[in-house]
């Protein structure tokens, strides 16, 4: 195995990898995400993002590379310092500071160093196609209250309400309609017997009074 397909190795273990001098490259992985034009779920991505302003490696790194190449420890240290600076070098000069399956390094007018990233080079699985589906008469339990009720349950409920709401208006309507008969029959009562009493009233004529001189007379 080659030294640099030991680094990758490295990298796509950990996600990170920090380079002397020049800063910490890493890994990012980017979640599936949903193609709904297309009906389709797209498969995660990973890309590399650099940071030019920590560039300490870790410990684990140089006993990484002296086990997987099988030489000591210092001398992974030495490949590794060497490797580094080759890659600094290149950047200064604006040369092609490339890595492999993974990006090119470049700096702009300013010195800000970037990471260009290229296609990953292990295999990512393809889009899967994904039909939405919309399933009818299916529930679920709510929290109402403090009681656990099916959301089929409350749909059933609301309808019945509905129902019963506009089913039952005739029953109103018949309520007033009798009420209101009712109330034109007592008026037409209350004027028939006014009109019974002022039919039957009769003048009685007054008897005269007899006089005080009979009275005395007798």
């Amino acid at each position: 195995m080659e030294r640099l397909d030991v680094l990758t190795n490295y990298l796509l273990q950990q996600k990170r990898i920090s380079i002397p001098g020049l800063g910490t490259l890493y890994m990012e992985r980017v979640p599936a995400r949903t193609d709904f034009v297309n009906a389709r779920i797209l498969p995660p991505l990973y890309r590399f993002r650099f940071d030019q302003y920590f560039d300490a490696p870790d410990k684990d790194l140089f006993g990484y590379l002296s086990n997987q190449l099988g030489i000591p420890d210092f001398e992974a240290v030495k490949w590794y310092n060497e490797f580094a600076y080759a890659l600094r070098t290149k950047i200064r000069n604006n040369e092609p500071a490339a890595w492999p399956g993974l990006g090119n390094f470049i700096a702009d007018e300013k010195g800000e160093i970037a990471f260009e990233t290229e296609k990953p080079c292990f295999d990512l699985p393809y889009p899967v196609p994904a039909n939405r589906i919309v399933r009818e008469h299916t529930g679920h339990a709510i929290l109402v209250g403090d009681r656990e009720v099916m959301v089929s349950d409350l749909t059933e409920r609301s309808e019945d309400a509905v129902f019963v709401e506009r089913g039952s208006w005739w029953i109103y309507a018949l309520i007033i309609a009798a009420l209101a008969l009712m109330g034109i029959g007592y008026h037409y009562y209350m004027q028939d017997a006014g009109q019974q009493n002022g039919g039957n009233q009769q003048i009685v004529p007054a008897s005269p009074m007899p006089s005080s001189s009979r009275i005395i007379n007798n």
